[in-house]
């Protein structure tokens, strides 16, 4: 069915851009009548037509049908102009003449800041990412996509699915936003990914550091928050097609997207479809737990997957109010690296290697669900905002049903069973008591409702609820220097619940009799914690130089996987044992952040250290459960510090250069693994692009070419069992360019994309399949083609 609806969307939405062909485009230009200097900004609007003047006074509206249309051409301090256009084959262009307003008015008083001059007075280290980076960088996942910028890196779990790595912490302890709602899936699991489709993202605010000020736990090492997309403009009508194929694993993708605006009332909708095969390494053969497995043709099999996604939206504005909900649904199956899932495979009857696009055993299917609003009041000198979300995360983990110590063979092959519901609700009001201060205060409340399946027990069912309130206040001591102060208070229950094994086990009583009863993995138990957040910054601007410090306390919340499982993970091949008496994770950490911008170049630097009072990990036992090492989680006093440097330098009108360096040392100064550092710890690394932007060549207008060598040090310093991984010199070319294939029509956009290319064999230290000996991808070729419409 999602088929034949994507087959339908795409078929109309191409129609839309052929039938565009017998159109016609109606170009002018908006000059002041007092002087002919051009008006930007001015308003072009008709019935169903819309358009804004560019600088110098141009105007386009493409995909006009023949015939008269009346326009109405607006610009502040002018008066308003109409005027009737026949559209037809062959027409000139118009000039727009307008007339200053007669109106006198008092003196007015305007305070306005460019984006980056606000980011530049908040004294937290962030960094924005535009529409244009994601589209220029777009990878298979959206955090590989991220993994560009300095500090930003990834767990991958092959080509389909990636969790996000903030200084070199990840899972719970990295927050996704979406739309100003938490993103809450299975993301404790090492091999759970994000649910989220890419394409159509617009803006992405990274911030790193401790966020729970803001977010409450879960954002103890940073966040990533996709913002909601701007507002359509009044009477306007676009789209776009976008259709992507690789080579490395035979991908086919295709995502197509509309926005629209009337008046007040406005809408967004989108379908992305993603088919892909195994995808390939430069090896020929896997060691894992001393077995060497045989490639075929270099295919990493079972690797193959598939993923469709569809959203929807519907918005209302006007002056003082606006409010967006959004529908969306990301439903994908991906397989394991069969070699990955314990050592059964090799007495399995599957044929792994007669097709590289097929999804064997093991595999997973995840449908995530979620429904957001996002409503915004103006009260006077106060801002409402009120966040809305409901989300439901169905995940299954299927695997072939074989025997393992007293368990008989299972029923099917449903292993594990995850459903999570979550309800949030948050609000902020924001207001100015006077012109200095920027307050804001706020609540978030998140209520989880989890239960499990299957016949493979890993964590239990629990529910879980969190609120906290929270106030800060910005603070401008005058232009060029800023003061940032707040406080949080967050309050978390956890109720996990009992569970028995569904096949009995045998127990030697002392006696010396047998007993065979069903053991018990988990307990009834409510468990309550409390813990406070704060911040205080500084940030100063001198000329072209800003500087910001800031220092805070963070806190976490166990999960419920680190309180109470007691499974074996066959996807780490190891027994997970819970502890029920884990407090919160506390952390300290100051942050700097110095930043110099000329005309032609600039450079940054962005350190931190960071204390963890308590940081929760699982640590290797010397206890064995059926010959399967046992871990179990803990707590000790961690050291880390690190930081980023970023520069910039324009060379020539055509040629600009970028490079940065990220690094993080972490050291677990007590318990059993005192002196070691972190699992997944990313070494030392380096990333240098060059971008050289050509004159029209041929059918390519703005074309770019641009040079990534990324340049990693050798990762030495480990945690048991870990194992220490080679530096790495990886390059990745690209070629972007516009084309113009249709008159009176938006160009086309298109990307080429060369990873790896020289094939290079290499171990991502933050890879989930290092452990067991699988390199990264090999080369890969990637063609995008945009279509947009309007």
């Amino acid at each position: 069915m999602f088929h034949k609806l994507l087959g339908i969307w795409l078929f109309f939405s191409l129609c839309s851009t052929a039938f565009a062909q017998d159109t016609f485009q109606l170009k002018g230009v908006v000059l002041h009548a007092k002087d002919l200097s051009p008006a930007q900004g001015a308003t072009i609007v008709g019935k169903k037509l819309y358009a804004v003047s560019s600088e110098n006074g141009a105007f386009t509206i493409n995909n006009v049908t023949k015939g008269t249309y009346t326009f109405t051409i607006s610009h502040i301090g002018c008066e308003p102009t109409t005027l009737s256009v026949d559209v037809q084959k062959n027409m000139d262009g118009l000039k727009v003449y307008l007339v200053e307003s007669a109106t006198v008015l008092e003196e007015v008083k305007v305070n306005g800041k460019t984006k980056r001059r606000e980011a530049k007075e908040v004294p937290i280290v962030t960094q924005t990412v535009s529409k244009e980076f994601l589209e220029q960088n777009r990878e298979n996942t959206l955090m590989q996509t991220l993994s560009k910028i300095a500090g930003v890196s990834t767990i991958n779990i092959g080509s389909g699915q990636s969790k996000p790595v903030i200084r070199g912490l990840g899972f719970n302890r990295v927050a996704v936003v979406q739309n100003g709602i938490k993103h809450e899936a299975q993301q404790w699991g090492n091999d759970h990914g994000l649910e989220i489709d890419q394409h159509g993202i617009e803006n992405i605010q990274i911030i790193k550091g401790p966020a729970s000020l803001l977010y409450g736990s879960d954002a103890i090492a940073g966040v990533v928050d996709i913002q909601p997309n701007q507002t359509p403009l009044p009477n306007s009508f676009s789209g776009e097609v976008n259709i992507l194929g690789e080579s490395n694993n035979d991908l086919l993708g295709v995502s197509a997207g509309i926005t629209s605006r009337k008046d007040k009332w406005f809408y967004r909708g989108r379908l992305t479809y993603r088919d892909y095969g195994d995808y390939k390494v430069p090896a020929d053969r896997i060691n894992y737990e001393n077995y060497v497995f045989e490639l075929d043709d270099n295919n990493l099999r079972n690797t193959a997957g598939n993923e469709a996604d569809a959203s929807l939206s519907i918005g209302y504005v006007t002056e003082g109010f606006k409010s967006e909900t959004v529908f969306s649904n990301v439903n994908a199956k991906n397989g394991f690296f069969a070699n990955a899932h314990g050592l059964e495979v090799r007495t399995s009857s599957i044929d792994y290697d007669s097709s590289n696009r097929d999804v064997d055993l093991p595999y997973h299917k995840v449908n995530h669900f979620k429904i957001t609003n996002n409503t915004s009041i103006s009260a006077g000198e106060h801002l409402l905002h009120i966040d809305l979300g409901y989300q439901n995360n169905n995940r299954e983990e299927h695997s072939e049903p074989v025997p393992h110590g007293y368990m008989p063979t299972p029923p099917d092959t449903k292993e594990r069973l995850f459903i999570k519901n979550t309800y949030s609700l948050n609000f902020r009001d924001d207001f100015n008591p006077t012109d200095k201060h920027d307050m804001v205060v706020g609540l978030n409340t998140e209520y989880q409702n989890n239960n499990i399946g299957g016949w493979g027990f890993l964590i239990p069912e629990y529910n879980r609820f969190t609120a906290g309130v929270f106030a800060y206040d910005q603070f401008e001591i005058n232009s060029n220097f800023h003061f940032l102060g707040g406080l949080r208070y967050d309050v978390g229950r956890v109720d996990t619940k009992a569970y028995y094994d569904w096949y009995p086990s045998t127990v030697n009583n002392a006696d010396g009799s047998t007993s065979y009863i069903h053991q018990q993995r988990s307990k009834d138990k409510t468990l309550d914690f409390g813990s406070l957040s704060a911040s205080l910054g500084l940030s100063y601007i001198q000329d072209k130089t800003s500087y910001k410090i800031n220092v805070g306390r963070s806190f976490r919340m166990p999960l419920a996987n680190e309180l109470a499982s007691d499974g074996v993970n066959y996807h780490m091949y190891r027994y997970e044992r819970g502890n029920l008496d884990l407090d919160p994770e506390v952390s300290y950490q100051l942050d700097l952040s110095v930043e110099h911008t000329e005309n032609s170049f600039s450079v940054g630097v962005s350190p931190f250290v960071n204390i963890f009072q308590n940081y929760i990990y699982l640590n290797p036992t010397s206890s064995y459960y059926e010959t399967i090492q046992i871990y179990e989680y803990t707590q000790a006093e961690v050291f880390r510090i690190g930081g980023e440097f970023n520069a910039s330098a324009t060379i020539t009108k055509n040629l600009q250069l970028d490079a940065s360096v990220e690094y993080v040392y972490s050291e677990q100064t007590s318990g059993p693994k005192e002196g070691f550092t972190l699992p997944f710890s990313p070494p030392l690394s380096g990333l240098l692009s060059a971008r050289y932007q050509f004159e029209k060549l041929l059918i390519f207008n703005k074309p770019q070419l641009i040079a990534d060598y990324r340049i990693t040090a050798a990762q030495e310093e480990i945690v048991p069992p870990e194992e220490k991984t080679d530096g790495y010199q990886v390059l990745n070319m690209s070629f972007l360019s516009e084309i113009d294939v249709f008159k009176n029509s938006l160009p086309l956009e298109m990307r080429v994309k060369l990873n790896n290319v020289f094939d290079t064999k290499y171990f991502n230290h933050t890879s989930f399949y290092r452990l067991i000996d699988v390199p990264e991808a090999g080369r890969n070729i990637s063609l995008s083609l945009t279509i947009p419409f309007q």
